[in-house]
């Protein structure tokens, strides 16, 4: 019962007893509804911590097949549905995913990169936040949990440094000497790597999934052509913006290249191991980008990259079993993309958006996108992760701005994109969120106040950059 918040659950099962027994709305099937309870049960027991996700996850199907909700009055079908979650192939592609980052970590080959960039950029306080950065960007395409990311590679790295240069987590006089900023700078762009490619974070191809279930078709390689120019925008802005407005007293590092070059030297040369992953990443890179040239999905490329790294010894059969966070994913994700893909087959989703755009209906596309998108961006206050907030929103408000005629697939990427962003406005706004936070760099305050900064940063671009460039692609 530890895991259990027996006050949580409670207020969870009331919550779903309540919408159970109201009646559902005019066009809105009984199981329909029935199922929104169990759906809106498994959100709200992720928000307020009730649970682990996989146990709310586990909660979620077993409510389903128990009450036969997808299938009434056929016992075997309705178990079949709840677990049809399992045979997604965009879940299995994040899983994979999962399993082939661990390749990163294990052999040493991420940190290589981030040390690598410090090495060349690492002269001044602001070079030093570009390296760490850029690792960031490398790492990203292959290793989906940008917690693990971040959490197992940047901020160990960017902690020693800061500590290196004075800044200690146990002097809060120290803080704003460089700590302060590349906590800030690291967990930012953290967010902004995180939606430039469909694998750099869950929620991403838990978006496309809802996309596709409203009809909207979206590729590895169309998100990442899509989050190209708004992403490196938001990449190259962050790091200078927080220079002018949060900056550093320490200006000028000029250890930190020659501490990068000696953890280099330390580590020795690149071994074949490390050979064998960067091999590994960029047949990825190619099956993800031209994988239609060659009929092979992307999930069929993440299973050709695994193969590659168990049949070399990059990795182990005991490697992928030890990856929690990969069948924990599998999991939760399973569980949430089935209930959501269900709501929108039973038509709850078209109903809703339906009630929702009538009310929009005077307005044209120009003016309801904005609307839409700041909206959804902002509920973000609300929740702990992109995940939890792309499940409970992401297809109501997508099918919201189609249906008033907003362009499918840019509304799609952006709104993908902006619960990760939005990860800026709290200190638990996103999974590596506590990690640095935890460091003590950064009080709350601060952290909010800038996020809140970052928050305008970044959907500007997005909607000024990022609007031109989908323009150029025929997006609008």
């Amino acid at each position: 019962m530890k895991e259990i918040r027996p006050k949580m659950l409670a207020i969870t099962v009331a919550i779903a007893l309540i919408i159970w027994f109201l009646p559902a709305p005019e066009g809105v099937a009984p199981n329909a509804w029935h199922l929104l309870a169990i759906f809106l049960a498994t959100i709200i027991g992720i928000i307020l911590k009730t649970a682990s996700m996989g146990t709310m996850a586990m909660l979620g199907i077993t409510a389903c097949a128990a009450t036969q909700v997808l299938a009434p009055g056929d016992p075997v079908k309705a178990v079949a549905n709840a677990l049809s979650g399992f045979g997604n192939a965009t879940i299995w592609l994040i899983g994979l995913a999962f399993f082939i980052a661990r390749g990163f970590i294990k052999t040493g080959l991420g940190t290589r990169l981030a040390y690598y960039f410090i090495r060349i950029f690492g002269k001044s306080s602001l070079g030093l936040s570009y390296g760490l950065n850029t690792a960031d960007l490398i790492l990203a395409p292959a290793i989906p949990s940008n917690t693990a990311r971040a959490g197992g590679v940047i901020f160990p790295i960017m902690k020693s440094i800061a500590v290196n240069m004075g800044s200690t987590p146990e002097d809060a006089a120290s803080h704003r000497k460089i700590g302060a900023f590349l906590t800030l700078s690291s967990y930012n762009a953290n967010m902004v790597t995180s939606v430039m490619f469909l694998t750099a974070t869950a929620s991403n191809p838990m978006a496309q999934k809802f996309a596709k279930d409203l009809g909207i078709t979206i590729t590895w390689g169309s998100w990442a052509i899509a989050a190209l120019v708004p992403g490196l925008a938001c990449f190259l802005a962050l790091p200078w913006f927080l220079y002018k407005f949060y900056p550093p007293q320490l200006k000028k590092t000029t250890d930190a290249p020659a501490m990068a070059a000696a953890k280099l030297k330390e580590m020795g040369p690149i071994s074949v191991q490390e050979w064998l992953m960067v091999a590994t990443f960029i047949v990825l890179l190619v099956l993800w980008i031209f994988g239609n040239l060659f009929h092979i999905d992307a999930t069929t490329g993440a299973l050709i990259g695994l193969c590659i790294l168990l049949l070399s010894g990059v990795l182990t059969w005991e490697d992928v079993k030890a990856e929690k966070g990969a069948w924990d994913t599998i999991v939760w994700f399973s569980s949430l993309v089935m209930m959501g893909s269900y709501l929108n087959s039973l038509g709850f989703i078209g109903w809703f958006g339906g009630k929702v755009s009538n009310q929009m209906a005077h307005l044209s596309w120009q003016t309801a996108f904005p609307i839409i998108v700041l909206v959804y961006s902002y509920c973000h206050y609300m929740f702990a992760s992109a995940t939890a907030q792309a499940a409970a929103m992401y297809a109501v408000f997508l099918s919201v701005g189609i249906q008033v005629g907003v362009p499918g697939e840019m509304l799609a990427v952006f709104l993908g994109a902006s619960a990760t962003l939005m990860g800026c406005l709290t200190h638990y706004g996103h999974g590596p969120a506590p990690i640095f936070f935890g460091s003590t760099y950064v009080d709350m305050h601060d952290w909010w106040k800038h996020g809140f900064y970052i928050s305008v940063l970044f959907l500007a671009i997005w909607f000024g950059i990022g609007g031109l460039w989908w323009k150029v692609l025929g997006l609008w």
